[in-house]
C-alpha cells in the first residue's frame, strides 16, 4: 500500500482532458521527474527505466509510447494546465 503511494501505477496513455485530472493529481511528481530528465537530455529508454519503471528492453514499444504521452501532458500542464492549479478549480 505505501509503495502504491509512493509511486502509483503508470497507464501507457495518459488519460487526456482538457481540465486536471485525478491521474495528473496522482503523478504530478512523475511529470516533473520526467520534464527534469527531458532537460538533463536524458534518453526515452532512461526515463521509462528509471522514472515509470517501464523495461525498455522488454517493452520497447510500451515504454516509448507511455514517456511521450507522460511527457506531452506534462508540457501541457506547463503550458496550460497550471492555471487550474493556482485557481482552485475542482479536477475531473
Amino acid at each position: 500500500m505505501v509503495d502504491r503511494l509512493l509511486k502509483p501505477a503508470v497507464a501507457d496513455e495518459v488519460p487526456w482532458a482538457e481540465s486536471l485530472t485525478a491521474y495528473d493529481d496522482e503523478h504530478f511528481t512523475t511529470y516533473l521527474k520526467l520534464l527534469d530528465a527531458c532537460a538533463g537530455n536524458a534518453s526515452e529508454e532512461e526515463m521509462a527505466q528509471a522514472i515509470l519503471g517501464i523495461d525498455p528492453v522488454q517493452e520497447p514499444a510500451r515504454g516509448q509510447r507511455a514517456v511521450r504521452s507522460h511527457l506531452a501532458r506534462a508540457h501541457w500542464l506547463v503550458v496550460a494546465g497550471y492555471k487550474e492549479l493556482f485557481s482552485g478549480r475542482q479536477k475531473a
